[in-house]
C-alpha cells in the first residue's frame, strides 16, 4: 500500500500531471554550464527497456561486411527517426511557448459560474503558445504577419483554451472564407513564393476583392504586425463569447491580454535586418527573459455586455471584423497571467500542444459569430491528422489536471488502459459507471439561446459596414504610426506585379482615408482611381443586388480610441531591455562601470561589444570581458547603444567601420544614444546629431545614467524619422 506523502512514479499519469502544476525553481544557485543538461544517470536502452551495449556500431557480417537484417536496435532507431517528424499546422506552424500560472484579483462570480475566475486562491497553470500565421516552421520569427496569442488554462473543471492573436480582430466575417484566405496569403502554388509574407499577387488580389478585410488590413499593416517581443504585444480573444452566471443570466465578452511591459514594435527596415541577423530574435527573447528570471506578464482584461445591449452599438457584436472601442466598454483588468518555465522539450510540448476553441468550461460558452462556428468544425478535424487520431488529448501537454472518465476507447496511441467490462450507457453491468453530472454540480450545459429562424446562406445586413472602424483606426494612430501604414502599403503593392490589383486596392484605401490612399498612390506611381472598382458589399446581401457604399459607411460618434495606438501605451519601464556598450581598449572603466551598474539595477540587460572577443583594458589597465565583437553583434538586435569615453577607446572606435555603422542603425531606427562628453568625436563620425531627440551627451555618469533609463524607456524616438513630402 503507498504511503499517503509517497511521490507517484515518475512516468505515470499522476507524475505527470503533478510536474504540469509544480512551480518551477526561480533561479538554481549552482548554475550548469551553457548548452549542457543534467545527466539522469540512467543506463541507455531500446524503447522497449532492452539495455544497448554499442549504440556507435551496426550489427554486420564482420568488420567490412553487409549490415544485417537481424540488428532490431539498428532498426528501431532509425524508424524512429523516420517518422520524428509530424505535418506541421497548416497556419500558425511557427511557434514558441510557455509555461506559467494564471491568478484572479477579484471574483467574477456576477458574470460567470467558471471556477478559475471566480476562485482568487488558486492559481491555474496555463500554457501559452505565439506564433506567426502565414510562414512555415522554419520561417523567420520578424515577418509581417499576424501573432497568435493562445492561452491553454488548466482549470479545475478541464481545460479552457483562448486561442486569439495579436490583433483584435479578423480579415473575413464567415469561415466558409477561411480556406481562401489562407490559400491567397500562402506561397503562390505555381513556384512556392514568397515565404512568410503577404506581399505578393494572389494576397492582394484576394484582400481587394474582399472589403470586409479592410479594417484588419488596416492593423496587418501597422506596427502592430512587427511587435518588438512577443512579452511586449497585446492579446485578444477576437470574437465575442459568453459568460454564463449561476442565475443563467448571459453575459457578451471580448477578452484581453495586457502587456505590463507595454505594447511596441520594432520598426520595419529593422525586422528585416533582425531575419537575417537571428531569425529566431523573437523565441530567443522569450526563452532568455524567462530563464533569467525577467517573466513575463499579462493582465486578463473583460470587456462584458449585458445580453440587453446586444444591438445598442453602430456595429454588429458577433462580426468579427469589428472590435468594441474601450471609450465605450471599457476594459476590467481582472487577473494576471504570469510565464515562468521554458518548456523541457520543444517538440513533446509546444509542438505537440493541441488548441481549440471548443475547449470551455462552464460559465463560458459561444455566440453565432460565423467564423467562431467554422473554428469550432475545424480545431479538432486538424489535430486529428497531426496528432495522429483522436487521443491527442492524452498527449501530457494536452491533458487536463482533472480526471477524465467516460467510455471512448481505443483509437489510434491510446494511452488510457480502461478497466471493466462496460463502455457505453447506460448499463447496468457497471453500475451506469461513469455517470452524467447534474448541473447544480459542475455539469456543463449549453445557454438556452432561442433559436427561430430558416436555413439560408447570407449575412446579416449588419455586416456590411467595411470601412467605418478601419477609419476609426487609422485616425486613432499617431503621424509616425501613419507614416509606417503607408510605407507598409506602399511596400507591400509595390511587390504586386498586376496593376489591377493595385488599382483595385487602391479603390479599397480610398474608402478608409482619402490622404492614405492619395500617399500610398503617389509611392506607386499610380493615379488615383476616381471610382473605386471592387465588390461594395463583399457578397451580395439575400435581399437582392449592393447598394451604393455609402450607405453602408455609417458617421461614427468614435472619431479616434486611444488604446488603439501604441503612442499611449506604457513607458515607465526597462526591465529586460537590452544595452549595448561599445568599448575598446583604453575605455573609461569607471563611467562604463557606473552606467553599467544603473542600467541593471533598472532591469536591463546589457552586454560589451568591442572590436574583438576576449577582453579589454580600461585606461586604468583594468580588465573587462566582452560578450560580442561587432562581427558577431548588430544594432537591430539591442533596444539602446552607449559609448563610454577613454580617450584610445574612442580613436579606436571612430576609426572602426563596424561601429559608425552600429550607431547608424541605431540612429536610423529611433534608438536612444548615449555618449560621455569625451566620446563625442564618435557621433560627429555618424549621422546622428547632438541635438536630436533621444541623443544624449553628459559630462557626469550619473546624470547620463538617470536621463539613458528614461530615454530607453520611451522605446523609440521615433520623431527623428524624416517628414513625408508627398503631394496631397
Amino acid at each position: 500500500m503507498t504511503k499517503k506523502n509517497t511521490p507517484p512514479k515518475e512516468g505515470t499519469e499522476a507524475a505527470i500531471d503533478k510536474k504540469l502544476v509544480q512551480q518551477p525553481e526561480n533561479l538554481k544557485t549552482e548554475k550548469l554550464m551553457p548548452h549542457t543538461a543534467e545527466a539522469s544517470g540512467e543506463p541507455m536502452t531500446t524503447n522497449h527497456g532492452v539495455k544497448i551495449n554499442d549504440d556507435q556500431n551496426s550489427l554486420k557480417a564482420g568488420e567490412r561486411g553487409a549490415t544485417l537484417l537481424e540488428d532490431f536496435i539498428l532498426r528501431e532507431k532509425i524508424t524512429h527517426f523516420d517518422h520524428e517528424r509530424i505535418p506541421e499546422r497548416i497556419v500558425h506552424a511557427r511557434g514558441s511557448g510557455a509555461h506559467g500560472v494564471f491568478k484572479l484579483y477579484e471574483s467574477q462570480d456576477k458574470f460567470t459560474k467558471a471556477h478559475f475566475l471566480n476562485e482568487t486562491q488558486t492559481e491555474t497553470p496555463v500554457f501559452v503558445r505565439f506564433s506567426t500565421v502565414a510562414g512555415s516552421r522554419g520561417s523567420s520569427d520578424l515577418a509581417r504577419d499576424v501573432r497568435g496569442f493562445a492561452v491553454k488554462f488548466y482549470t479545475q473543471e478541464g481545460n479552457f483554451d483562448l486561442v486569439g492573436n495579436n490583433m483584435p480582430v479578423f480579415f473575413i466575417q464567415d469561415a466558409m472564407k477561411f480556406p481562401d484566405l489562407i490559400h491567397a496569403v500562402k506561397p503562390e502554388p505555381d513556384n512556392e513564393i514568397p515565404q512568410a509574407a503577404s506581399a505578393h499577387d494572389t494576397f492582394w488580389d484576394f484582400i481587394s476583392l474582399m472589403p470586409e478585410s479592410a479594417h484588419m488590413i488596416m492593423w496587418a499593416m501597422s506596427d502592430r504586425a512587427i511587435p518588438r517581443s512577443l512579452r511586449m504585444m497585446e492579446g485578444f480573444g477576437v470574437h465575442t463569447f459568453r459568460l454564463i452566471n449561476e442565475q443563467g443570466e448571459s453575459f457578451f465578452v471580448k477578452f484581453h491580454w495586457k502587456p505590463l511591459l507595454g505594447v511596441h514594435s520594432v520598426a520595419w527596415d529593422e525586422a528585416q535586418n533582425i531575419s537575417g541577423k537571428d531569425p529566431d530574435f523573437h523565441r530567443r527573447d522569450l526563452w532568455d527573459a524567462i530563464e533569467s528570471g525577467a517573466f513575463p506578464e499579462w493582465e486578463l482584461g473583460l470587456q462584458i455586455v449585458p445580453e440587453s445591449d446586444e444591438f445598442k452599438f453602430e456595429f454588429d457584436l458577433l462580426d468579427p471584423t469589428k472590435l468594441i472601442p474601450e471609450e465605450l466598454v471599457p476594459v476590467q483588468r481582472i487577473g494576471k497571467m504570469t510565464l515562468n518555465r521554458n518548456p523541457d522539450n520543444f517538440f513533446a510540448e509546444t509542438e505537440q500542444v493541441a488548441f481549440h476553441v471548443g475547449h470551455i468550461v462552464p460559465g463560458i460558452d459561444f455566440t453565432n459569430d460565423p467564423l467562431m462556428q467554422g473554428r469550432l468544425f475545424s480545431y479538432t478535424d486538424t489535430q486529428l491528422i497531426r496528432l495522429g487520431g483522436p487521443n491527442f488529448h492524452e498527449i501530457p501537454i494536452n491533458r487536463p489536471v482533472v480526471g477524465v472518465h467516460n467510455n471512448q476507447r481505443d483509437g489510434f496511441m491510446r494511452q488510457t488502459i480502461s478497466k471493466g467490462k462496460t463502455s457505453y450507457s447506460p448499463n447496468s453491468l457497471g453500475n451506469n459507471d461513469p455517470a452524467q453530472v447534474k448541473a447544480a454540480d459542475g455539469g456543463f450545459t449549453s445557454y438556452a439561446e432561442r433559436i427561430d429562424a430558416k436555413k439560408i446562406r447570407a449575412r446579416s445586413d449588419s455586416f456590411f459596414d467595411h470601412f467605418s472602424q478601419a477609419t476609426l483606426f487609422f485616425n486613432s494612430q499617431s503621424e509616425p504610426e501613419k507614416n509606417h501604414i503607408i510605407d507598409a502599403l506602399t511596400f507591400e503593392l509595390g511587390k504586386v506585379k498586376t496593376v489591377a490589383i493595385r488599382e483595385r486596392m487602391l479603390g479599397v484605401l480610398s474608402q478608409i482615408d482619402s490622404t492614405l490612399a492619395t500617399k500610398v498612390a503617389f509611392g506607386l506611381g499610380i493615379q488615383l482611381p476616381a471610382k473605386p472598382d471592387f465588390p461594395v458589399n463583399g457578397s451580395i446581401p439575400a435581399d437582392g443586388d449592393p447598394e451604393d457604399f455609402k450607405s453602408r459607411k455609417p458617421e461614427s460618434k468614435i472619431k479616434s480610441s486611444a488604446a488603439l495606438s501604441m503612442a499611449h501605451t506604457t513607458k515607465d519601464t526597462i526591465k529586460s531591455r537590452k544595452i549595448a556598450i561599445l568599448a575598446a581598449d583604453g575605455v573609461n572603466g569607471n563611467s562604463l562601470n557606473v552606467l553599467k551598474a544603473a542600467l541593471e539595477k533598472a532591469g536591463a540587460i546589457t552586454e560589451i561589444i568591442a572590436p574583438r572577443l576576449g577582453s579589454i583594458s580600461t585606461a586604468s589597465k583594468d580588465t573587462l570581458v566582452v560578450d560580442q565583437s561587432f562581427l558577431t553583434a548588430a544594432s537591430v538586435l539591442f533596444d539602446a547603444v552607449y559609448i563610454p569615453g577613454g580617450k584610445a577607446s574612442v580613436a579606436s572606435l571612430e576609426n572602426e567601420a563596424n561601429a559608425i555603422h552600429f550607431i547608424n542603425e541605431a540612429y536610423k531606427h529611433c534608438k536612444a544614444i548615449a555618449l560621455d562628453a569625451d566620446a563625442l568625436a564618435i557621433l560627429n563620425a555618424t549621422y546622428a546629431q547632438q541635438e536630436d531627440p533621444g541623443v544624449l551627451v553628459e559630462v557626469k555618469a550619473d546624470s547620463l545614467s538617470k536621463k539613458f533609463i528614461s530615454a530607453i524607456a520611451q522605446h523609440r524616438f521615433w520623431e527623428r524619422e524624416k517628414p513625408r513630402k508627398i503631394p496631397a
